[in-house]
């Protein structure tokens, strides 16, 4: 499966992170954002990485080149900040299945797994990671609402009075039909062409879109008290791995201490005997 990573943003809630680097090139805890992206998809089976990029682009194409760990990698370019669904429109003609989206400002320790495993079982055309954030947060996001059956019903970008506080994560996978939505986009009230009208246009026709609860933690790196956060988080997962790590290698060893005291009673029973 193919994977989309968005990541041609200027992050200037990010400055001075950002004053000479995009966004996605911020470091979190000693790599940049987008190789956080890269990890995810790779694990996933991604099979070529389509990066749509923009402000700053070289910075990103001089780091990574042509290929990630064997992965190749194809660059489009954005060449106005006109929305989520503008930029994904610059993929449209290397895609022709199914494929993975995650915006390249996010970094996660989560299911992402069960959102591609939902897409590849053909039950809906579409499949996000969703979490419950604080009520006061959830103007922050894309907001969704949803049925009893964990279908998404309709999405609201960063309402000022959202009626829930499920929102999108910034993983979806999506089929082609996307594209046809983006088309017939028209400009919000930002003067972007936004992803979220496009996911109602596909439910309005009829498509069906699952909504997966997140298992774990994401950090969308917005501003720079984000990425101190997700460094945080990325520590103390690293140090409880090493952890749990030390705490096995020393129940090993003193099993295996135990093993061999008990082949020294043995021989010396056997020497009693003799």
């Amino acid at each position: 499966m193919k994977a989309v990573v968005l990541a041609a943003g200027e992050g200037t809630r990010l400055r001075p992170l950002t004053e000479d680097k995009p966004k996605a090139m911020v470091e979190v805890d000693g790599k940049p954002i987008l190789t956080h992206c890269f990890d995810h998809l790779v694990d996933l089976g991604a099979d070529e990485l389509l990066v749509v990029v923009g402000y700053m682009k070289e910075k990103i194409i001089s780091y990574y080149g042509d290929e990630y760990e064997g992965i190749p990698i194809t660059y489009s370019h954005q060449r106005e900040a006109l929305g989520l669904a503008h930029a994904l429109l610059t993929v449209e003609e290397h895609i022709d299945d199914d494929f993975m989206l995650i915006l390249g400002d996010n970094i996660f320790s989560a299911n992402l797994a069960d959102v591609v495993n939902r897409q590849q079982e053909d039950r809906a055309d579409a499949a996000f990671l969703v979490e419950e954030v604080p009520w006061e947060e959830a103007g922050r996001y894309g907001v969704c609402d949803t049925n009893d059956y964990g279908e998404i019903v309709e999405v609201m970008e960063k309402p000022e009075d959202p009626p829930t506080n499920l929102v999108m994560t910034g993983f979806y996978t999506f089929t082609p039909s996307i594209f046809h939505a983006c088309h017939l986009v028209q400009p919000s009230n930002r003067d972007e062409y936004e992803l979220s009208d496009a996911i109602n246009l596909l439910l309005q026709s009829g498509r069906t879109i699952d909504a997966i609860r997140m298992d774990g933690w994401r950090a969308d790196v917005g501003y720079p008290e984000d990425r101190d956060r997700a460094e945080n988080r990325l520590r103390e997962e690293r140090e409880a791995r090493a952890a749990a790590k030390e705490a096995e290698e020393a129940e090993e060893a003193e099993k295996d201490g135990n093993d061999g005291e008990d082949g020294d009673e043995e021989l010396s029973v056997e020497a009693d005997d003799a």
